[in-house]
C-alpha cells in the first residue's frame, strides 16, 4: 500500500470515527484492540508459561524496536502491531499475562493470544498454552479490571467499540491434524474443519455476549506453502503441497459462511473474515514483484524446520543477515516485511468494521 493510499484510508477511518465521537477523546481510530488466538498474534503471553512455544530470545526480535525479543514469533513487528500503528496507537496493547497489563495500560486493550493455541482446546492443552476458552475467561477478568480503572460507563464504551481480532486455525492443522494420527485417522480434513468452525462460532457468540460488536477473524493462509509443511510433507518435491492449500481454501469458505450466518443472527454485529490466503499466496508465487528474494524457506537457520526454542535460537547456523528479503522469518511465521503486506490487506478489508 503506497503512502497516498494509506493517507486516503486513514481519512476514511477518521471521518467515520469522528461522526461517532471517538476523536473527541482519543487520537486512535478505535478505543482499544483486543486480540485472541495463536502465534501469529501472541506478543509475549507464552513468556510466562512452561511451554516450548516461546520466542523471547534472539534471534527473534532482532529487528523489533530496541532489538528486543518480546515473545513475538517474528524478527520484528507482527501484522497486528503494524495495524495498531495505522489505527493511531503509539503503544501496543499488552500481553495479558505480563506485568504491563495493569492500570491505565488496559485502556487501549489487551492481548490474550498464545502461541501453540487455536480453535482446538484439547490440542492447545497438550501444548501447555492458553486455550481459546481460557483466553475468553481472561477477557472476563480484563473487563472487571478495566471497569476499576475507567469506571463502568467508559469501560462499557471501550468494550463495545473496541476492535476484536482473532487469529486461529493454522496450528490446528499444521501442529495437530496433519501430524496426529489420533485425529487424522478419525476425521477427514473437512470434518476437522467443521469441528473448528463450531469453536469459531462459539467464540464469536461468547464475545458478543460479553459486549463485543466489531470482530475480525483471519482466514487460513496457504498452509501447503509454509516452509515447515514443505519440509515435512513435500517428499523432496518442489512447490507447495496442493492438498494442504485445498484444505485451507475449503476451511476459509466455511469460515466466511459461518461469519455470514452470525451477521444474520446478530444484526448489530460487525464481523469480517480477513483474507490472509490471497495476499500471502500472491507474494509466494511472485516474490520478486513484492521485493522479496526467498519464499520457500525462512531466514532463521536453514529456514526449513526451525521454529520455537528447539531449532530457531542464537546457535542456529545459517540465519540470514537481511530478513527483508525473506517472506518467512522462521519455518512457519512471516517476516516483518511480509507482515507489512498482510497488515495493509487487513486494514483495507477492515473498513467494514467501522
Amino acid at each position: 500500500m503506497d503512502a497516498y493510499s494509506k493517507k486516503l484510508l486513514f481519512l476514511v477511518f477518521a471521518i467515520a470515527l469522528i461522526s461517532k465521537g471517538y476523536a473527541q477523546e482519543s487520537t486512535t481510530l478505535v478505543p482499544a484492540i483486543i486480540t485472541f488466538g495463536d502465534s501469529a498474534v501472541d506478543v509475549g503471553n507464552n513468556d510466562y508459561l512452561l511451554t516450548i512455544f516461546k520466542a523471547n530470545y534472539p534471534p527473534y526480535g532482532r529487528d523489533f524496536p530496541n532489538k528486543k525479543a518480546t515473545g513475538r514469533f517474528c524478527n520484528g513487528k507482527l501484522a497486528t502491531d503494524i495495524t495498531a500503528e495505522t489505527l493511531g496507537f503509539t503503544t501496543y496493547p499488552p500481553a495479558y499475562l505480563s506485568p504491563e497489563a495493569s492500570g491505565k495500560n488496559l485502556l487501549i486493550g489487551a492481548n490474550f493470544a498464545s502461541a501453540g493455541s487455536g480453535y482446538d482446546d484439547k490440542a492447545a492443552s497438550l501444548n501447555h498454552v492458553i486455550t481459546l476458552s481460557q483466553q475468553v475467561e481472561y477477557f472476563k477478568e480484563y473487563q472487571a479490571k478495566l471497569a476499576e480503572v475507567a469506571g463502568s460507563n467508559k469501560s462499557a464504551f471501550i468494550i463495545k467499540d473496541a476492535l476484536y481480532v482473532l487469529s486461529a486455525g493454522s496450528g490446528d492443522f499444521l501442529q495437530n491434524y496433519y501430524v496426529n494420527p489420533l485425529v487424522n485417522l478419525v476425521y477427514t480434513p473437512d470434518q476437522y474443519g467443521s469441528f473448528l468452525i463450531d469453536a469459531f462460532t462459539s467464540f464469536v457468540k461468547n464475545i458478543y455476549g460479553l459486549g463485543g460488536r466489531r470482530i475480525g477473524a483471519t482466514s487460513l493462509p496457504p498452509l501447503g506453502c509454509v516452509p515447515l509443511a514443505r519440509t515435512l510433507f513435500g517428499h523432496h518435491k518442489e512447490g507447495c503441497i496442493s492438498r494442504f492449500n485445498t484444505d485451507a481454501q475449503r476451511f476459509n469458505k466455511k469460515l466466511n459462511s459461518a461469519a455470514t450466518d452470525l451477521k444474520k443472527q446478530y444484526h448489530d454485529l460487525k464481523i469480517v473474515v480477513f483474507d490472509s490466503y490471497k495476499p500471502l499466496d500472491d507474494i509466494i508465487k511472485s516474490p520478486s514483484n513484492y521485493g522479496f528474494v526467498e519464499a520457500t524457506r525462512g531466514c532463521c537457520g536453514t529456514g526449513t524446520i526451525e521454529t520455537t526454542s528447539l531449532l530457531c535460537n542464537p546457535k542456529s547456523i545459517g540465519t540470514c543477515p537481511n530478513a527483508t528479503q525473506y517472506v518467512f522469518w522462521d519455518s512457519v511465521h512471516p517476516s516483518q516485511a511480509a507482515n507489512q503486506f498482510l497488515a495493509d490487506a487487513l486494514i483495507a478489508q477492515g473498513i467494514a468494521l467501522i
